[in-house]
C-alpha cells in the first residue's frame, strides 16, 4: 500500500491509534499508511504488568522515521496508558504496581522524544472520591520529580462513566490539576464520545461553543492538548462509553465540523479510536485500517466546508442512515435501564454478581471501561 500524501499546511493534525507490532518504530509507518500526521500507540503491552525494556535501536529508528516524514513527535504523538493502571487506588501494593508501570511509560516517552502521555484518571473504588483524587495527584507529583521522565506532560483523559470513575466532569479534572505542583506537566485530552456520554453537548455550533467555554471556565483551554475523535453509539448523558464511526452516532457529522473549524483548536492532535472491525469472507472479524484512512480524509474535507452545502448535507444524511439501527439498539437499552431505575431505584432487587470460579490453564480476561484504540498488538 503506497504511503498517503498530505496537503502541506493542513490546519488539522489527524490520525488514529496504530499498532506497534514488531517494534515501536513501526507505529510511524503504520500511521503514514492511513494518511495520518498524528497518532496514538501503546508503548508496551497494555495487558501485562511486566514488559521488556524499550530497545535502544527501536528508539533510534523511531526518531529517524519521525524526522524523515515530518512527524512532530513532541506535539502530535499521544501514547495511551495501560488499561491496568489505576493511579487513584490507595492500596499500598496496588499503588506500587500502578506507579511502577506508569513511571516506566513516562521514561519510554522521554527516550522517544514524546512529550504528551495520555492516561485514564482511574476510579475511587478503594476510598472516598476526595482521597482518590489526592492520591492520584500525589502520584503525578512523584513522577514529575523523577529526572528520567524529562518534561513529559501527563495528560488526563475525559471519561464517560459515572459511579466510581474519576474524570467525567470538567470540574473534577480541574480539582486534580489544582493539586499538581508543576502545572506545566499536566494537561487534558478531550474524548468527544466520552464528554458527550457524560452530558456535554457538541452537536450544534452553539452547543459546541458552550462546551468549549465551560471547559475554559472550569479547567482552562491552555490545558487542552489533545482530542480522541469518536462518535457515540449512545445518547447524550447516557454515561455509556460506546465509540461509533464519524457521523454514524448520536453526535453526528456536524459535531466534527464544529471541531475541525474551531481555530483555537488547530494544531492539537486529533486521534481516531473508532471501530474498524469488519467480517471477512469467512465470517471472521478482522481490522480494516482503510476505515481510519477514509475517516482522516473525511475530517480534513470538513475544514472550511459549508455545512449548508449539498455536499455536506448529503454526506451527513448518508452517514446518519448508516448508523440508524445501532443507535436504535443502544437507545432501547438506555430507555429500558431508565425504566428499571425509575421502578427500583436502579439498585433495588439487583442480584449480586456471582464469584468467578478459578480455572486452570486459562488467562483471566481483562475488562476495560471503553472501546478505545486497542490494536490487539501487545508488542512494543
Amino acid at each position: 500500500m503506497p504511503l498517503a500524501t498530505r496537503t502541506i499546511g493542513s490546519k488539522i493534525f489527524a490520525g488514529a491509534h496504530v499498532s506497534v507490532a514488531g517494534g515501536v518504530q513501526n507505529a510511524v509507518i503504520n500511521s503514514l499508511h492511513i494518511g495520518g500526521n498524528a497518532f496514538a500507540l501503546f508503548l508496551k503491552s497494555q495487558r501485562k504488568w511486566t514488559n521488556p525494556p524499550l530497545k535502544t535501536e527501536d528508539a533510534v529508528v523511531y526518531k529517524a522515521h519521525c524526522k524523515e516524514h515530518g512527524i512532530e513527535s513532541d506535539k502530535h504523538v499521544v501514547p495511551h496508558g495501560s488499561y491496568l493502571v489505576n493511579l487513584a487506588h490507595t492500596d499500598a501494593d496496588r499503588t506500587a504496581q500502578a506507579y511502577g508501570s506508569f513511571l516506566d511509560d513516562l521514561k519510554r516517552c522521554h527516550q522517544l522524544g514524546i512529550k504528551l502521555y495520555n492516561f485514564h484518571p482511574g476510579n475511587c473504588a478503594s476510598s472516598t472520591r476526595e482521597e482518590a483524587i489526592r492520591h492520584l495527584a500525589h502520584q503525578l507529583n512523584r513522577a514529575h520529580k523523577d529526572p528520567d521522565t524529562g518534561g513529559v506532560i501527563t495528560v488526563l483523559e475525559t471519561m464517560a462513566s459515572a459511579g466510581n470513575t474519576i474524570g467525567s466532569t470538567f470540574s473534577e479534572l480541574a480539582s486534580i490539576i489544582k493539586l499538581v505542583n508543576d502545572k506545566s506537566r499536566v494537561a487534558v485530552c478531550l474524548d468527544t464520545c466520552h464528554v458527550f456520554a457524560a452530558g456535554y453537548d457538541l452537536r450544534t455550533p452553539e452547543a459546541f461553543k458552550a462546551t468549549i467555554e465551560q471547559f475554559d471556565k472550569d479547567i482552562g483551554l491552555k490545558y487542552l492538548r489533545a482530542f480522541h475523535v469518536n462518535d457515540s453509539k449512545a445518547p447524550l448523558g447516557s454515561h455509556k462509553d460506546l465509540h461509533a464511526n464519524i457521523g454514524t452516532g448520536f453526535l453526528g457529522l456536524r459535531a466534527f465540523h464544529n471541531l475541525v473549524n474551531e481555530p483555537r483548536l488547530w494544531g492539537l492532535p486529533l486521534v481516531l479510536e473508532t471501530p474498524i472491525g469488519v467480517k471477512n469472507e469467512k465470517g471472521k472479524e478482522v481490522d480494516d485500517h482503510g476505515i481510519y484512512a477514509r475517516e482522516i480524509k473525511l475530517l480534513e474535507s470538513l475544514v472550511g466546508m459549508d455545512p449548508e452545502s449539498s455536499e455536506f448535507t448529503e454526506m451527513e444524511s448518508k452517514l446518519h442512515a448508516k448508523g440508524e439501527s445501532e443507535r436504535a439498539r443502544i437507545q432501547d437499552q438506555v430507555d429500558r435501564k431508565a425504566i428499571k431505575d425509575k421502578k427500583g431505584g436502579g439498585k433495588a432487587g439487583a442480584k449480586k454478581p456471582a464469584k468467578a470460579k478459578p480455572t486452570k490453564g486459562k488467562k483471566k480476561k481483562i475488562e476495560t471501561s471503553d472501546e478505545e484504540g486497542d490494536s490487539g498488538e501487545d508488542t512494543a
